[in-house]
């Protein structure tokens, strides 16, 4: 006989990892499945700098970012790892929502104040700023390499299981639950199959996701909007002004001929013995998150180079490593937070998700207990 369980997370980077954490904390059973091993650098939940950018005026967005700087401070807290470093957000340019993130952010009590391209450039020295500038202290870089294991290890000690090299095969959609066929690779496995049933499942499964619900099988059809996986191409470049203070930053273009060479906004931070990251948004390449090349796009790093040339004068723009990593992104950008039958959905987080993390957890748990359902703007049928 196969076993039975509760709930099954499947896919255990960052969201995976906060849903284990938020059902545990309310004492339910849960199995977490990650296909490969801690710390694995293939997906998009690697690297120790991702910016929490404050940057919204959406309700839905501003209330999920008041809970997570609560939540990341809990985390904080409970793990005794520092997950946040609060060096500030700047954002810049002629983005004429400026005004109103500055407002929706000071109504919900996170702190934003406007700045001339002068006064920012006498703060921080290595940006060249553009037109606006929008600073928000309460944010700064957030470190996965240090938040998914403290998930991981704050829902273990809640009694959630955590399984590493073991793959999802099959997921079957049955009137009472789900039936997954599982494949463990890891040290120690035994080699064949495993098949368990769980009254539900949560999909976090990344770039991953559409192949496993493109394959499940069972009584009614999981419909999600379209996820485009991309294989994205930032890069480190060598500080050049060692005595420059870098806050995170995003850079949004206008429309005049003297952004034409951008893909998209540009978004950075310094990432400590590594230089300051730097990287387009989402216009990388389309992929198979099975088979991607890790090695970037000559043409969009050439462009790169050029922006850092632009308007970083704090780095050498000659002096840079390529990274790679992957966004699944939903035609508006929105992200999938839905319930559909017996299966949780936590998708398309479109390369802005990660600073949402345990709040997203949180949902993820309310969903797959039937708590609350999440705003309509993530709604999996829109």
């Amino acid at each position: 006989m196969g076993t039975t369980l509760d709930t099954v997370v499947i896919g255990g980077g960052a969201m995976g990892s906060a849903a284990a954490w938020a059902l545990a904390r309310r004492g339910r059973q849960v199995t977490l499945l990650e296909q490969f091993g801690p710390g694995h650098r293939i997906g998009a939940s690697h690297g120790t700098t991702r910016n929490l950018n404050p940057g919204y005026h959406r309700p839905e967005y501003v209330a999920m970012l008041a809970e997570g700087l609560a939540l990341w401070d809990e985390l904080e807290q409970d793990s005794g790892e520092q997950l946040l470093t609060r060096t500030g957000i700047v954002n810049h340019g002629p983005d004429p929502r400026l005004p109103q993130v500055q407002a929706a952010l000071t109504e919900a009590g996170i702190r934003a104040e406007s700045l001339s391209p002068d006064e920012a450039a006498q703060r921080w020295r290595g940006i060249r700023f553009d037109q606006q500038v929008l600073h928000m202290p309460d944010g700064g870089q957030l470190n996965p390499e240090a938040a998914l294991p403290a998930f991981q290890r704050l829902a273990t000690a809640r009694g959630a299981e955590i399984r590493h090299h073991t793959k999802v095969v099959e997921l079957e959609i049955m009137d009472d639950g789900v039936r997954l066929t599982l494949e463990a690779d890891g040290p120690g496995a035994s080699g064949g199959y495993e098949v368990v049933t769980a009254a539900q499942a949560v999909v976090t499964a990344g770039g991953w996701t559409e192949k496993l619900l493109a394959g499940a099988a069972g009584p009614g059809k999981l419909r999600i909007p379209r996820l485009r996986v991309t294989q994205e191409q930032p890069a480190h470049f060598r500080v050049a002004d060692d005595g420059a203070m870098w806050p995170g930053f995003n850079h949004t273009p206008g429309t005049s001929p003297a952004y034409g060479n951008w893909y998209s906004p540009v978004y950075g931070m310094q990432t400590p013995g590594e230089g300051i990251k730097a990287g387009w948004h989402g216009v990388g390449p389309e992929v198979d998150p099975d088979n991607r090349s890790f090695l970037p796009e000559p043409v969009q790093l050439a462009a790169l180079q050029d922006y850092a040339r632009a308007w970083l004068p704090g780095v050498d723009a000659d002096s840079l490593e390529a990274i790679s990593c992957t966004y699944t992104t939903t035609p508006d950008e929105d992200f999938v937070l839905d319930r559909v039958g017996p299966v949780v959905i936590g998708a398309g987080f479109s390369g802005h998700g990660f600073k949402f993390t345990p709040v997203v957890g949180r949902i993820l748990a309310d969903l797959a207990t039937g708590t609350r359902p999440a705003p309509q703007i993530f709604s999996a049928a829109r």
